[in-house]
């Protein structure tokens, strides 16, 4: 059953199979001038429409880098394809969460096998020539944007240059596995790879297209593969007056079924004083474990044990935008 309605409509990506990179919908552009590989990454996840709505109107527009090469990409095709209105958290993944598996160590264990492993299998020979990744994703429930920019210096670097959404969470990932913006150099702060994460709101919600715009303009912007007029008109959005550089500390992470939240939380509450009671798992109270805890992305949506419910973050900086837009 759907809690939110969906407000804008899913593109048909059939046009978008055949590439020059020879990966199904993944498709790369180069300059032929210097500059670095820059790749947009929609679809991490099949129910999460908001970067395939992007990518699908920048390859429709024809747009090409001037300096550099340039990516655009959809990921988890297959997820997508199977979206079901009546059914919709069903599309996320088919047979496990494509935003777990970017590991060296598991993409090359063959005795491993999954549509998504399959998948990101496919599109690593790109992946790993890549410089600058921005990878648009969405949440289940209706909540404000945020970077998800890892626990790096370099990421959060990068966010305050980007200079919106106006939250940027710094983090360690998930038990479960490694996310794609993690893997192999975007996760070695030796390495000048860089990549940011863009929850953009609400899957459904035509508010998130627009901040999955703006992000991927100025991303592109930023890195220099393509100048203002080369991007469609109106995506660039304001900034934000500040940002909050937030750290998690920890994910609070269902051991059973029962776990319930003390509220109906969308994401963002703060907690002025530690001990105060979020929810419960297995009839105890889980709390709060210090002042001005914020909470980041509860859902309860995908429940199972083992699964990340809520992770417990506290502000450790907040940035003034200085920039006119």
């Amino acid at each position: 059953m759907n809690a939110y309605p969906i407000e804008v409509e899913f593109p048909d990506i059939a046009a978008h199979e055949q590439s020059s990179s020879g990966i199904a919908y993944v498709h790369t552009f180069d300059s032929g001038l210097p500059g670095p590989h820059v790749m947009i990454n929609a679809l991490t996840h099949g129910n999460e429409v908001c970067g395939a709505i992007v990518v699908d109107a920048l390859l429709r527009r024809g747009l090409r880098p001037r300096r550099g090469r340039l990516t655009l990409a959809f990921a988890n095709v297959d997820a997508y394809l199977g979206f079901d209105p009546a059914n919709p958290d069903a599309a996320r993944f088919v047979d496990q969460d494509f935003n777990r598996v970017w590991t060296a160590a598991v993409l090359d264990d063959t005795s491993r096998t999954s549509s998504e492993l399959a998948r990101a299998r496919e599109m690593r020979p790109v992946i790993d020539t890549v410089d600058a990744l921005l990878d648009l994703h969405s949440m289940h429930e209706k909540s404000q944007p945020l970077i998800v920019a890892g626990p790096l210096q370099k990421g959060i670097d990068l966010a305050v240059q980007l200079g919106t959404p106006a939250t940027v969470i710094c983090d360690e990932g998930h038990p479960e596995g490694r996310r794609m913006r993690d893997y192999e150099g975007f996760g070695d702060a030796g390495s000048p790879k860089n990549a940011l994460l863009i929850e953009c709101g609400q899957h459904w919600e035509q508010s998130a297209v627009a901040v999955a715009r703006d992000t991927t303009a100025r991303f592109l912007l930023l890195a220099g593969v393509v100048d203002e007029a080369d991007l469609p008109a109106g995506w660039i959005a304001p900034l934000p007056p500040v940002q909050h550089i937030v750290r998690v500390t920890q994910p609070v992470v269902a051991s059973s079924m029962d776990f319930r939240f003390a509220a109906p939380y969308t994401g963002l509450e703060i907690f002025a004083e530690a001990g105060a009671v979020i929810g419960w798992s297995n009839g105890e109270p889980v709390t709060t474990p210090y002042d001005n805890c914020m909470l980041v992305m509860p859902s309860l949506r995908q429940l199972r044990p083992g699964v990340t419910v809520v992770r417990l973050g506290k502000v450790e900086q907040t940035v003034t935008n200085t920039r006119g837009r």
